[in-house]
């Protein structure tokens, strides 16, 4: 049913007023407000209460939202506030102070494994995998719909979908049930085109909703295993007689100072346990800037659900040994520091050895 703008007017009023107050509004006290009589109000409010958009607590109290009352004013009535500039300010700061300090910490870290071991060194922390808690589907009208997701690791991300074809509200709730059912608990790898098939068909979805909200979904879990990585050290590698060639060793210091490209062709690092490394020797590594060097590389439990990695890249002959025990000691350090555990002691010998054995 349309609400005329009085209305609205006056529920927005009543509601703005109840949450100021946190007692039931009456008319006199909207009569200035609203440009109408108490009794033109009164008649107002009584339409609203059977409409179910406001409730009365007492027969002789005033007024106060329901829970619908509620939904359309967040939904078409309330007015949109700006943060002020010194809100902004204020949140940006403290969000760029927290940012800055693992940045800070990541960027002492290479600089620290760099000067150890005399190689170039990078340093990452990652995030466990992250997958959707709960979802909430949000009806706003025919054409347009919100997508809410709560993640494992507690922030919330939303979409506002907006459609060339209409739905109702029924359809959105059929949604929000599958993708509660089938979408919550899996990572962004684990969404498959089978999963998507099957849930367009429960739907009975034939516009591709399934489709767009599991992209949205995929593209969230994404990004919630992207790191920054730290590099240190580039021009170590000069010291190295196997990189006296300049075009040679100007394509290595390149690539490592790439810190996206150096993560995604970095060795696998799944499965490195807290004490362990893994070292991967000349042709073993994807890259093929990396063909002629070795990387080792250990992992660290950075706290908070992140796991933590630093790592050395240097030549085939680089003393292994001694750079396993600088990274394996720095890496149980860390542990200590951000994650309070009990770092391992020393270094684990066997696991290296039996690593560059394999290796050979």
């Amino acid at each position: 049913m349309e609400i005329s703008q009085r209305k609205r007017k006056i529920l927005t009023a009543i509601v703005e007023n109840y949450i100021a107050t946190a007692e039931p509004v009456g008319s006199k006290a909207l009569a200035e407000v609203i440009g109408c009589s108490s009794a033109t109000i009164r008649n107002e409010m009584a339409e609203l209460t059977s409409m179910g958009y406001l409730e009365q607590p007492h027969t002789s109290a005033g007024r106060v939202p329901s829970p619908a009352g509620y939904r359309l004013y967040v939904n078409e009535l309330m007015e949109r506030q700006k943060l002020s500039e010194a809100e902004t300010s204020a949140i940006n700061d403290r969000l760029a102070s927290k940012q800055k300090e693992l940045d800070d910490l990541m960027a002492e870290v290479g600089r620290l494994t760099s000067s150890m071991t005399n190689y170039p060194a990078y340093a990452l922390a990652m995030k466990a995998p992250a997958a959707v808690k709960r979802f909430d589907f949000i009806y706003v009208d025919a054409n347009t719909f919100i997508v809410v997701a709560l993640l494992t690791d507690n922030t919330v991300k939303n979409k506002l979908v907006h459609l060339p074809f209409s739905v109702n509200q029924e359809q959105i709730q059929t949604l929000s049930s599958l993708f509660n059912a089938h979408f919550t608990g899996v990572t962004d790898d684990e969404i498959t085109d089978v999963l998507i098939r099957s849930t367009e068909r429960a739907a009975g979805d034939t516009y591709g909703l399934v489709a767009v909200v599991a992209a949205f979904v995929m593209e969230v879990l994404a990004k919630t295993k992207t790191a920054p990585v730290r590099v240190a050290g580039a021009s170590h590698l000069l010291n190295q007689p196997e990189y006296r060639d300049p075009d040679k060793a100007h394509a290595l210091m390149n690539f490592i100072s790439n810190g996206d490209r150096l993560l995604s062709d970095l060795p696998q690092m799944d499965g490195l346990e807290q004490d362990g490394l893994r070292v991967t020797i000349g042709p073993e590594n994807l890259a093929e800037e990396l063909r002629d060097s070795s990387v080792i590389m250990a992992s660290y439990d950075a706290g908070g659900g992140m796991r933590g990695y630093i790592g050395v890249v240097g030549p085939t002959r680089m003393d292994y040994s001694s750079v396993a025990a600088k990274l394996s000691y720095i890496a149980a350090g860390l542990s200590r520091m951000l994650a309070g555990t009990d770092a391992p002691e020393g270094l684990n010998n066997k696991l290296v050895l039996k690593e560059m054995d394999r290796n050979e």
